[in-house]
């Protein structure tokens, strides 16, 4: 039988498909007990509006596979960083033509801070790799997420932004 953490971790995530919520590193705790299955994770920012699908999907998986009862905990921290996203994660996205995060900003502790202005930083196209891209848009179909350009091969793409 598989584990109640490999079923949770095999979750597809319902913004970014192409990652599961273990790519994604949402998942702060599986347990299987006589209860049932508690898990427990992170949602990628306070107001990710995925969080009630991620619940769902997270109960019909496990149910799916057999497991009985399913509860879901929300933990906010630490806060998710996308720092947290597994380097299989990173080349899944590239590979959908979305440029996955850089490093995220280091702090030294306290609340992670709202930044409202550009960030420094090169990103690079996932179609050429040409190294210098130029934001179009601060959000893009999620709000982790901006809508940027390459130069070089004009095509337009997604980066997912460093939190």
């Amino acid at each position: 039988m598989v584990s109640a953490a490999d079923v949770v971790g095999a979750v597809a995530d319902p913004e970014l498909p192409m990652l599961t919520l273990g790519d994604l590193g949402i998942v702060r705790d599986v347990r299987d007990g006589e209860q049932g299955v508690v898990v427990t994770i992170t949602p990628t920012y306070s107001g990710c509006p995925a969080m009630e699908t991620i619940r769902d999907d997270i109960v019909g998986a496990l149910r799916s596979a057999g497991f009985g009862r399913a509860e879901v905990r929300t933990v906010l921290a630490p806060a998710w960083s996308s720092d947290w996203i597994s380097a299989a994660g990173r080349a899944k996205l590239a590979a959908a033509g979305i440029s996955p995060p850089g490093p995220a900003p280091r702090r030294a502790s306290g609340p992670v801070p709202l930044v409202l202005g550009t960030r420094p930083g090169l990103v690079a196209c996932p179609n050429c790799g040409h190294q210098e891209t130029e934001r179009i848009a601060a959000f893009s179909a999620t709000a982790c997420r901006e809508l940027r350009r390459c130069p070089e091969c004009r095509e337009p793409f997604e980066h997912v932004k460093e939190i």
